[in-house]
């Protein structure tokens, strides 16, 4: 990479560069500002940036591809940090086995995930409303959204871990948003930035109608939605969305459940603040008229349960034959390619009717004796019942086939993409003073800044409330 634009050749030609540079940017960024995405080119401030963190992040990855993980983590793996030197900056990694365990679970080769992190295509940088200070950039293909971060978040991040890991395990349809990295860069001179990798909730968007952030509360939850028929991207807020309902029909009560489960889960974690992240868009006829045949139900389910069972996650060991790195296809568990149900028909027509042919002239059956059949038969149902009673107690659901799946709930009529993000907000000190001062300020009015168990018990009553 070229030298960055970071290095000026003198004290005079370096102001005199960063106050046009200020100056351009201040123009495109009011110009840009309501647009919420756009392409960072070689007159964005962040274009430096943004191939430093390509060019680190593809080392990166290629590090990981030829360093395959062990048979099982380790607590070392957790505390791991790679530095990797470049011509303008150097990177380090932190826990990059445990990540990499995590993206293999989710069904990701480390190939495709280098490529859209390290592609031709510049970044995208997304400018929201949100009063945070982090910046927000998009992989060319939208797929991942890169988070800068302070060090306090990395370090809260880093230390929890283990148990956000054991709760994806525990839950694998978890609304949680899946964090795929951490790393911090340095470039000479400068101060180092910190930076997440995460899953966006929003893949794919190219048929999103609206998007909301949701946070179960009154005090500056509107914002001004676009103008009617521009392609301004708005993200909307609770107020936004009063009057309307996510409506999932059958859906419905594993939505609320996992979404109790996910914000007991960050109430452990002492944290407020966080934001269900909700996206629609009407689904087309042919996505109305599909239904599912009984077979590929058997067949998502099965796919659901043997997956799952030989995730290589925190302290399990890993099944290179069943992970998504070395098979031909990967797949995200609970999904199945409508045509593989076709497979699945004759041995549901066995199972269902269980019919003992005999040979004709000798009387000799081809196939069990009674006794067996029985004992064949109980032990079957002892298996599907022990399945059933393990997908029902991890709350999984049947998974459309679609991409990004894990965040994706299809209604009878509206594809709903749905995540629960920032969850770095610790109830400390600070957070309690301003809960008290909100109270003054804001009187019989609900604001963010809650307590946890209030803040988890007012979300999930407002996902009550907005669905059918």
């Amino acid at each position: 990479m070229n030298r960055t634009e970071m290095e000026m050749s003198g004290p005079g030609v370096s102001r005199r560069g960063h106050t046009v540079k200020r100056r351009r940017w201040g123009r495109l960024r009011q110009q840009w500002k309501l647009l919420g995405l756009f392409e960072i080119d070689q007159q964005h401030e962040f274009y430096s940036l943004t191939c430093m963190m390509k060019e680190g992040l593809c080392a990166a990855v290629q590090n990981t591809i030829d360093n395959p993980l062990p048979d099982e983590l380790s607590e070392d793996d957790y505390t791991l940090e790679v530095t990797q030197i470049h011509k303008d900056f150097r990177m380090e990694t932190y826990a990059g086995p445990v990540f990499a365990s995590l993206r293999r679970s989710l069904g990701m080769t480390e190939k495709e995930y280098q490529q859209s992190l390290s592609s031709e295509g510049s970044y995208l940088q997304f400018i929201s409303n949100s009063k945070s200070k982090a910046d927000f950039f998009l992989t060319n293909d939208k797929r991942f959204f890169l988070k800068t971060q302070s060090k306090r978040e990395v370090r809260f991040l880093l230390s929890n871990l283990r148990i956000y890991m054991e709760h994806l395990e525990k839950y694998p349809h978890s609304l949680l948003v899946k964090f795929l990295g951490v790393h911090r860069i340095k470039v000479a001179h400068h101060s180092m930035k910190y930076f997440i990798v995460m899953q966006s909730v929003f893949y794919p968007d190219d048929r999103i109608t609206a998007r909301y952030d949701i946070k179960g509360c009154e005090v500056s939850r509107w914002t001004d939605p676009a103008p009617e028929g521009s392609q301004i991207i708005v993200v909307l807020k609770d107020l936004n969305f009063e009057g309307q309902f996510i409506q999932l029909d059958q859906q419905r009560p594993w939505l609320l459940r996992q979404v109790e489960i996910d914000t007991a889960f960050l109430q452990t974690l002492n944290v407020l603040d966080y934001s269900l992240l909700l996206a629609h868009q009407p689904l087309h006829q042919d996505e109305l008229s599909q239904s599912l045949s009984f077979a590929t139900l058997i067949m998502r389910a099965k796919k659901s349960f043997s997956f799952f069972s030989k995730r290589p996650l925190a302290g399990r060991s890993v099944n290179a034959a069943s992970s998504p790195t070395h098979a031909t296809s990967p797949t995200v568990p609970g999904v199945v390619a409508e045509e593989d149900s076709t497979l699945l028909s004759s041995e549901l027509n066995t199972t269902q009717c269980h019919v003992t042919e005999m040979h004709s002239g000798d009387g000799a059956t081809d196939i069990a004796s009674p006794e067996e059949d029985k004992i064949g038969r109980q032990s079957r149902a002892g298996t599907e019942s022990a399945d059933l009673q393990t997908f029902q107690a991890q709350n999984r659901r049947l998974l459309p086939n679609f991409r990004n799946p894990l965040h994706v709930i299809d209604g009878p009529e509206q594809r709903y993409f749905i995540g629960i993000i920032d969850i770095f907000t610790v109830y400390g000190f600070k957070k309690r003073l301003e809960h008290l001062w909100k109270r003054l300020r804001h009187p019989r009015q609900t604001f963010s800044t809650v307590s946890p168990p209030a803040y988890c018990h007012r979300l999930c009553q407002w996902v009550q409330d907005h669905t059918k």
